[in-house]
């Protein structure tokens, strides 16, 4: 592991040293052109040179004082009217990377008295949250205490508090980001709130609070650690469903596992499966999301895109702080990563159960098949905030069945209008259950007693659907059955299919793509007397990007004419695809 570990510190140094000629004499970040810069931002600039003083115990980089500008920075984000609770957190634990107490920080040293006591204001002053910004808090208690603003350690009670929230609000052990809505929503941000408990405990003075805490903390963070080798793509893709994946994709999920693996929550058995996806992620985020030749990393440009509140300056202090990160982690897990890939079998799937209830279920099924190299992530979570193709209930995977980034488009799944309701069957299931159905296929089934609209509200009343797809020897199947209660005029159908491709020079040579042959979709069962539309074009449209590469085109199966649907029949939609799955580089 010494050689990752001076990589990552390498490549660290690197994007620091391009990124601090951003940050102003008053703390603030200039933002990259086209983009508005975020409050926050000061904040994750802090910690990442709090990591990597740590990391390296540099106290200059390119001839910048890396005191001076930690001090700047926390300043700035102390005294932003805007700030968020996040950026607070993150200039907190960057203050606390140059020392766990005020007495030997130099950087404190470096603040005025105003800015202290306007810290110490700021750090008292928490709001109480339910999804993962509550992982903020607890961090933003941790500095109070370390920094000796405070006798009293409440660390343990935000914790407490934490815990309680994801037990409340799901059964199975996972983080709702969006408790108060309608249906669950079980994203990345679930993995980034332990990264960064477990993170803000390490510099914790209390150190027997971390001992005490770390046992609760370990079971729910293992639910999340156990779904990553299963996720992980033969190219090593990771994450990709819900918001904010792509480069956090890779990076939340290599975190997780050095973290785990320092911790010894990963048994000696499995430290070849672990290590394999280690390296896997990692080698797909170094060339797909690194320009080596600027020293900067990249989420958005005329191939890619990403979500609007992500940054390029934050992107880049985030990678940063990440790779020092796992540079420390490294030493200490020592070892080597050159072990052979576990033996395991071929093709797999399984159905992870995110929360259970008489009413509705959210859930996560995931399938590969190494014969052909897929992946497939299928979650069965709530829209959130806003609806988007990133948290429906198709198969993600990139390069195969593609989706565009911070836009709704009903991605292989049948939308029906009627009036003002437009309903999607996604979000929520009932009964999920998986099975092995012919030709050892896998299938997962599921029912929705009421139709749910595209933003994530039951339309009670109007009719039920089941939905089941099915999985094996390289072909993906879908069908979809729906009723209605009473008769009623359907207005339109549509289903679409987006055509893209990885980046034209950001990618590994064996990452995966669609052949000459391209998805080979098969209307087999069709009610609605669909037909399919002309391939629109959307190559040089912006709105229409992926997180890793361009979206080329997009093809509706679709209905345009009313449908009298009448209760007792059924209306099915059954296709059937058999994408031809090929390297990038072939």
């Amino acid at each position: 592991m010494q050689n990752f570990s001076n990589q990552c510190l390498d490549l660290a140094r690197s994007l620091l040293g391009n990124n601090l000629k951003h940050l102003n004499p008053d703390g603030t970040v200039s933002p990259a052109p086209g983009e508005q810069p975020r409050a926050d931002e000061p904040g994750h600039a802090a910690l990442a040179i709090g990591e990597f003083f740590r990391a390296s115990g540099e106290v200059e980089l390119e001839g910048h004082d890396l005191f001076d500008l930690s001090a700047r920075c926390v300043t700035q984000q102390a005294f932003n009217e805007d700030s968020h609770e996040n950026g607070l957190a993150y200039a907190a634990l960057g203050l606390l990377s140059f020392g766990a107490s005020k007495e030997r920080n130099p950087v404190w040293e470096r603040l005025t008295d105003p800015t202290r006591e306007q810290l110490d204001e700021c750090l008292l002053s928490r709001s109480d949250h339910e999804d993962h910004f509550q992982a903020f808090n607890i961090a933003k208690s941790v500095a109070r205490f370390s920094f000796g603003l405070t006798k009293k350690d409440d660390t343990g009670k935000v914790i407490d508090r934490f815990v309680e929230r994801i037990e409340s609000h799901g059964t199975g052990g996972f983080c709702n980001d969006d408790p108060k809505g309608t249906h669950g929503v079980y994203n990345l941000y679930g993995l980034l709130s332990f990264i960064f408990i477990r993170q803000a405990l390490q510099l914790h003075a209390n150190v027997h609070l971390k001992d005490r805490k770390l046992p609760k903390l370990r079971t729910f963070a293992e639910r999340y650690l156990k779904l990553l080798p299963d996720m992980t793509r033969q190219d090593g893709l990771g994450w990709t469903y819900g918001r904010s994946v792509g480069a956090y994709g890779q990076l939340h999920c290599i975190s997780l596992i050095l973290q785990a693996m320092r911790d010894n929550w990963i048994p000696p058995e499995k430290h070849a499966l672990y290590l394999n996806t280690l390296r896997r992620l990692f080698q797909y985020f170094f060339v797909t999301y690194l320009d080596q030749e600027k020293g900067e990393l990249v989420i958005r440009d005329e191939e890619r895109n990403t979500v609007p509140n992500h940054t390029t300056r934050m992107a880049n202090f985030d990678a940063a702080r990440y790779l020092c990160q796992w540079s420390r982690l490294a030493k200490v897990i020592g070892g080597s990563m050159a072990v052979p890939a576990p033996q395991r079998s071929s093709t797999g799937g399984r159905f992870v159960p995110f929360d259970k209830s008489h009413r509705k279920e959210h859930g996560l099924f995931l399938y590969r098949d190494e014969n052909i190299g897929i992946q497939y992530q299928m979650p069965l979570i709530g829209p959130g905030q806003k609806t988007t193709s990133d948290n429906l209930a198709f198969p993600h995977c990139p390069g195969i069945f593609d989706w565009t980034v911070n836009k709704y488009l009903p991605v292989m799944i049948p939308e029906l209008t009627f009036g003002k309701d437009v309903i999607i069957p996604s979000f929520y299931g009932k009964n999920c259950v998986t099975g092995i159905g012919l030709k050892k296929a896998l299938y997962l089934r599921f029912n929705q007693p009421e139709f749910v609209r595209t933003d994530g509200s039951f339309a009670n009343g109007i009719g039920s659907c089941q939905v089941q797809w099915t999985f094996g020897n390289g072909k993906v199947s879908s069908e979809f059955v729906f009723q209605v209660k009473n008769p009623i005029s359907m207005d339109r159908m549509r289903l679409a299919l987006v055509i893209g491709s990885p980046h034209s020079s950001h990618r590994l040579g064996t990452t995966l793509r669609q052949g000459p042959e391209g998805l080979r979709a098969k209307v087999e069962v069709d009610d609605f007397q669909a037909s399919w539309s002309a391939f629109e074009t959307v190559s040089d449209n912006p709105d229409y990007r992926g997180y890793s590469g361009n979206v080329h085109y997009v093809q509706f199966l679709a209905r345009d004419h009313p449908l009298v649907m009448r209760p007792g029949q059924q209306y099915k939609l059954i296709l059937s695809y058999e994408p031809d799955v090929v390297f990038a580089d072939e």
